[in-house]
């Protein structure tokens, strides 16, 4: 028999060959997708009593031959018939999976292809394509044979006396690539490593014992074997129970997904979803430190087991990039594009689906750590301490700090999953302690309640560097949080917004006394012309352009000069940097600071009425220098004079 295919134009062949798909590898997918589907076929036949013959071994072999430049998909599946042949291949784009699903559309078994193009992928890297087929049916196997134009030519074939299909690509020679052993395992082992039908390609060497050779010992030599090479598994972990699985299995899939990720996940989340979309598969919370740059194309895409892609924008909200692991759906064709992700009903519900799931799991650690607190609340003084150690690692605390940039790039990024979050985000004080919203503000609102019923949290950003403020802090009885992520200015201000009359004040930026104005005010020892002669004094030593020269009056006890930095000023800066945009102008503004002068210290008293004008001076160049110091801000040819005018001081 001879024919033309039936297509709507002369031009089908170089259509394929440059768009059927953007990469021309995946007619490797598409070719075993199909033999799956063969596979799957025949098994379900035999389920319902259709096919009675032996199954016998179903697993689909891939094979290379780069004399006879050829690479063949062979299956013992379902196999075709003549009309079948002229159908589904004569035909083109016209799927034999549409017609099979529509009859057998209650049968467990899943199906792979829904658009007939799949086969054709096949001349973008052929000159030559041949089909050996042969039907389950008591019919007569086929050879068709076609040369990347409309003609093509089948027949019958007398040689091929086993149920199945093989297909066979003569590469052409632009595509040796495909010739290559290593470039096809490479393949196999990104599109098909975990498709529901064992895949052979050639053979491994694996180390077993010896059955004849023992060492002295008499234990049996390890010695080296050649093996067929199985290069899937067709059982992967997210299509089982999550009952039947332990966290040592998550472990080990997780190392089997990324393993070159030697870290072990912090926990995950098995997804297991049948309507009103399907959906299976396990996300893994990886830990996530001092970046904002999500790690990505560490989730996979899959379509019944066949990978699809690891570019999941539009499928997984784009806070949740920062999580590792698996997602399956039929209801995600396997020629996903970035604008069908986008504009497809069912990717937005599954999305919506996965980031309630995640906020599901971390309100389920929350309340388990809630219920702990209050059991604790009920034991006796010995067992509480106790019982407080034990509260102290629970899981969200335990994982908090690895994922604490993830929950609040959610929350800016996401109002849904920011509600939700509310319940559960932990604030964490300087000397480790955890606290959920709530609790934190009862805990500060009596005594860090300013003037205006204002309730300030105060936090620092570098336990270390702003050791000195939160010491001045924790002596007036304040609690100070450490809030140290690179997203924290934007997250304090969701904060403001979010929580009732509150607002959020760095340790560092305004004096103690500052920080949380109250009514009543600290004397002042110097008059009104005395600070009128000490301003000018005191800003000839410092470079205007980067301090600004404040005299209050504080505690004789506090520092003689210190460095504070305006909290909106370096929040905003800081919210620039991260983010640019409209809040490029405060980005672009140099840092500055004020030098609080303490105007009833005695030594700023002894700058005041010092006579000689060097001595004055060197006073004061000492005194900005050590609060420069304490601030980090005394560096290079600065610091070197520092020191040196110190030990002559002394």
């Amino acid at each position: 028999m001879e024919g033309k295919l039936n297509v709507q134009t002369e031009n089908i062949f170089p259509v394929i060959k440059k768009f059927l798909y953007s990469d021309h590898e995946i007619f490797l997918r598409e070719l075993i997708s199909n033999a799956v589907d063969a596979t799957q076929k025949l098994k379900t036949l035999s389920a319902r009593g259709e096919y009675k013959g032996e199954l016998g071994d179903l697993t689909i072999d891939v094979k290379i031959d780069p004399k006879k430049k050829t690479l063949t998909v062979s299956d013992r599946g379902i196999g075709m018939t003549a009309d079948e042949v002229e159908k589904y291949i004569n035909q083109i784009a016209f799927s034999g999976v549409t017609d099979f699903m529509e009859k057998y559309k209650d049968s467990h078994e899943q199906l792979i292809g829904h658009f007939g193009l799949g086969f054709y992928s096949a001349f973008m890297v052929s000159d030559k394509v041949e089909i050996f087929t042969k039907s389950w049916k008591d019919e007569p196997a086929q050879h068709w044979s076609c040369e990347g134009n409309p003609e093509f030519s089948m027949e019958e074939d007398k040689k091929h006396t086993d149920r199945g299909t093989d297909i066979v690509l003569h590469i052409a020679d632009d595509c040796k690539e495909f010739l290559e052993e290593g470039t096809v395992l490479q393949l196999l082992k990104k599109y098909c490593r975990f498709m529901p039908v064992a895949i052979r390609f050639g053979e491994e060497t694996v180390w077993v014992d010896s059955e004849t050779d023992c060492d002295k010992d008499g234990k049996p030599k390890r010695v080296e074997k050649k093996q067929p090479r199985i290069i899937n598994d067709p059982d992967p972990a997210w299509k089982k129970s999550p009952s039947s699985l332990t966290d040592e299995d998550y472990k080990k899939f997780y190392h089997e997904l990324f393993p070159m990720n030697f870290e072990e996940p912090l926990f995950q989340i098995h997804l297991n979803v049948d309507y009103p979309f399907n959906l299976t598969g396990i996300l893994y919370f990886p830990k996530v430190r001092k970046t904002i740059d999500p790690n990505r194309n560490k989730i996979q895409l899959y379509c019944n087991q066949v990978f699809v892609t690891d570019q999941v924008e539009g499928v997984v909200p784009d806070y949740l990039m920062l999580l590792h692991g698996v997602l399956d759906s039929p209801d995600i064709p396997l020629n996903v594009s970035r604008s069908y992700l986008q504009s497809d009903g069912n990717v937005k519900k599954i999305s919506q689906h996965i980031s309630k799931k995640v906020a599901d799991k971390l309100e389920e650690m929350s309340k388990k750590r809630q219920q702990d607190n209050e059991t604790s609340s009920h034991q006796d003084s010995e067992d509480s301490k106790s019982r407080s150690l034990e509260v102290s690692k629970s899981p969200l605390e335990e994982k908090w700090d690895d994922i604490k940039i993830f929950v609040q790039y959610g929350m800016l990024t996401d109002e849904k999953f920011c509600e939700r979050a509310m319940k559960f985000y932990l604030l964490k004080g300087v000397d480790g302690t955890y606290y959920t919203l709530d609790s934190y503000r009862e805990k500060i609102k009596a005594l860090q309640t300013d003037k205006d019923k204002t309730v300030c949290y105060l936090y620092a950003s570098d336990a270390e560097e702003e050791h000195a403020y939160i010491e001045k802090a924790k002596a007036k009885g304040y609690d100070v949080l450490l809030m140290d992520s690179p997203l924290e200015s934007h997250f304090i201000n969701l904060l403001e917004q979010k929580l009732e009359k509150s607002r959020f004040v760095r340790v560092d930026s305004d004096t103690v006394e500052k920080l949380i104005p109250h009514d009543d005010a600290i004397p002042e020892k110097l008059s009104k012309e005395e600070k009128e002669k000490l301003q000018p004094i005191i800003e000839g030593e410092v470079d205007k352009q980067k301090f600004t020269v404040q005299l209050e009056s504080l505690e004789e006890s506090d520092a003689p000069m210190q460095v504070t930095q305006s909290e909106f000023m370096r929040r905003y800066r800081e919210m620039a940097q991260t983010s640019g945009g409209g809040m490029g102008f405060y980005g672009e503004l140099p840092e500055s600071y004020n030098l609080v002068v303490n105007i009833n210290h005695p030594l700023i008293s002894r700058v005041l009425n010092e006579t000689d004008a060097e001595k004055q001076k060197e006073l004061v160049h000492q005194l900005t220098d050590l609060a420069l110091l304490a601030n980090g801000l005394l560096k290079g040819e600065a610091l070197s004079k520092f020191l040196q005018r110190s030990v002559e001081m002394i």
